[in-house]
């Protein structure tokens, strides 16, 4: 449900944070702000790292323990009860006072050489109060006071019951204050306990101190009110927070928050808020820029079992992620490469001449690259209007999801008209490479003949052989010995741009590779290489395009013999391309409308 996909970089940034504030190097004092667009997955990030902070807890390795405070009965110092839990899940070494924790700690033989126990702060005030009328009562006796009434038990983390995990969401100003934050009186109490100021006359139920020991998310944090400010800067700073009529509490957690872009901009011009911005460790968590991690997004959510009844046409989804990934991307500065070549390049494609090494220099120059641009969910409702609308016959194709895409951009909330027309021509750039895509799709459904590919490499086989070794073949039909088929070899050779000059390393590259595999005892087969089986495959469908008259498909004149052979082809793309009878159809049909305005693929 909350996966999250092409975020590796941002997360392992967050990583480092964390551990480096595990170790107690300073991030532990600061708030962890994750900044990004609408709709990039920080609440998602928060969201999982609350649940496996739960789950974490709940392992032998991650078992936490608290207290309670028992056989009170008695002592009046809990009313009519027996037993009191720890109200903030203190940690049970914080009963041990502070001049001898560090050596208590060292004889206990705490922690490894990775991670040092460190155990900072006093009790909360209801705990301290128990615990100093107890050792009055035991005349300082601290051993009797542990052994009669502490109970230590296991600490099991859980949003759901507030225990370890808190969050806090602004809200009007005027139905809010910072008790929520901190706790508040229990009214009920104070006849019990006779004063406003006895700290077991107070809830300790407030945001921070139900999510001692574990971690605070406030959502859109740059939003709260200036004057719950004071207390998230003491809770992160000094780690206290100070509840109404008591001394400074000391909590121990993790403080998370994450923004907007909007109001990112604000925190940076707010002179008030200096002291915020200082105390921040922001983590950029942008859009995907790459397109097969952006479409695992929608696969997610449009998928088979999800859709019943429904059927996405191959690509669709694809396409919508790239019109997605290309408003996201910067133009690149210093490389002569358009965006549609930077995303391939960014999405793992090899392009002549580029490198790994170029692909970080055009991440480097594009410092804000993932900061703008459509968010996910535009995507996903767009796909979704394309699959409820009327019309859409029981699937949908990526024209119909483009369509969508571009219809919304005149209702959608964009920061500019020239920003909306750049959004619009990259919906035509979309469709000129999706036309690219199910030409070439086609032309390998049609050439998917693999008897006829290996009888025509075989025949290649024999020709660059004997070329190679100067020999003459025989003809099968004549008899008579002849020179090898140069015009064969290079009608192969120029499918995948194989020069004049290149044309003889390259038939010796391919003679070599069939005398390894010979070496290895494995036998030649063409699609073990790729660059020949492309070849074969573009040279097949050259030889074939004509007698199949795919054309005439969009005249609707078709005699049985090329029915019979567009329906092979159809087979194909349902069998091996994921297509319906009705997707390809209609890709047939597009196709051909293609093939007849002589836009044929090389």
């Amino acid at each position: 449900k909350d996966a999250i996909f092409g975020l590796d970089i941002p997360l392992m940034r967050l990583m480092h944070v964390l551990h480096a504030a595990a170790q107690g190097y300073g991030p532990e004092k600061r708030i962890i702000l994750l900044h990004g667009p609408v709709g990039s997955a920080k609440s998602t990030i928060a969201r999982l790292l609350k649940k496996g902070l739960e789950h974490y807890s709940r392992t032998p390795e991650g078992a936490l323990y608290t207290y309670e405070w028992v056989n009170l009965a008695g002592t009046g110092l809990a009313g009519d009860e027996d037993r009191m839990p720890c109200p903030m899940h203190d940690e049970p070494l914080r009963l041990i006072p502070v001049a001898w924790r560090e050596r208590a700690i060292r004889e206990l033989a705490l922690g490894n050489d990775r991670h040092r126990v460190r155990v900072m702060g006093e009790l909360n005030p209801a705990c301290r109060f128990i615990f100093q009328n107890l050792l009055e009562r035991y005349q300082g006796d601290w051993g009797k006071v542990i052994r009669n009434h502490i109970r230590v038990k296991r600490l099991v983390l859980s949003e759901q019951d507030r225990v370890g995990i808190g969050t806090f969401q602004p809200k009007d100003e005027k139905n809010q204050d910072s008790t929520e934050l901190t706790g508040d009186i229990n009214y009920r109490k104070i006849a019990l306990y006779g004063s406003d100021s006895d700290p077991r006359a107070f809830n300790f139920d407030g945001e921070f101190n139900i999510a001692n020991r574990g971690i605070i998310e406030f959502v859109e944090v740059l939003k709260l009110d200036v004057a719950f400010l004071y207390d998230l800067l003491g809770a992160t700073q000094e780690h206290k927070i100070k509840p109404k009529k008591f001394a400074q509490t000391d909590i121990d957690e993790v403080i998370i928050g994450h923004t907007n872009e909007a109001e990112y901009k604000k925190l940076l011009n707010n002179e008030f808020m200096e002291a915020l911005r200082d105390r921040t460790i922001k983590i950029d968590i942008p859009y995907i820029t790459k397109v097969n991690e952006e479409v695992k997004i929608y696969r997610k959510d449009f998928s088979a079992e999800r859709l019943r009844g429904k059927h996405i046409a191959p690509h669709t989804l694809e396409v919508a992620a790239m019109w997605a990934v290309l408003t996201r991307l910067e133009e690149p500065k210093k490389h002569q490469l358009s965006l549609l070549q930077k995303m391939k390049l960014y999405d793992g494609k090899i392009l002549p001449g580029y490198t790994q090494d170029n692909v970080k220099e055009l991440r480097k120059e594009a410092k804000r690259e993932g900061l703008d641009g459509m968010s996910p969910r535009y995507v996903q409702d767009k796909i979704s209007n394309a699959l409820v609308r009327d019309g859409s016959e029981g699937y949908i194709n990526p024209f119909m999801v483009l369509n969508e895409l571009e219809k919304g951009l005149t209702s959608s909330l964009i920061a500019s008209e020239e920003q909306r027309r750049r959004y619009a021509e990259l919906i035509a750039v979309v469709k000129s490479e999706y036309d690219e895509i199910v030409k070439n799709e086609v032309q390998r459904a049609i050439s998917a003949d693999e008897e006829a590919i290996a009888r025509l490499c075989a025949n290649y086989i024999d020709n660059i052989r004997a070329y190679l070794m100067k020999q003459k073949l025989k003809n099968r039909y004549t008899g008579k010995d002849e020179d090898p088929d140069e015009r064969l070899m290079r009608s192969i050779e120029e499918k995948i741009d194989i020069s004049e000059a290149r044309k003889d390393d390259f038939r010796r590259e391919i003679m070599n590779f069939i005398g390894h595999l010979a070496l290895e005892g494995k036998k030649f087969e063409y699609s073990t290489n790729d660059r020949l089986r492309r070849a074969l495959e573009m040279k097949l469908f050259e030889d074939q395009k004509d007698s199949i008259k795919l054309s005439s498909f969009v005249s609707n004149v078709i005699d049985k013999e090329t029915q019979d052979k567009i329906d092979v082809i159809k087979g194909r793309l349902i069998k091996y391309y994921g297509y319906n009878e009705a997707s390809a159809t209609d890709v047939l049909s597009y196709v051909a409308s293609i093939f007849a305005r002589g836009d044929v693929r090389d």
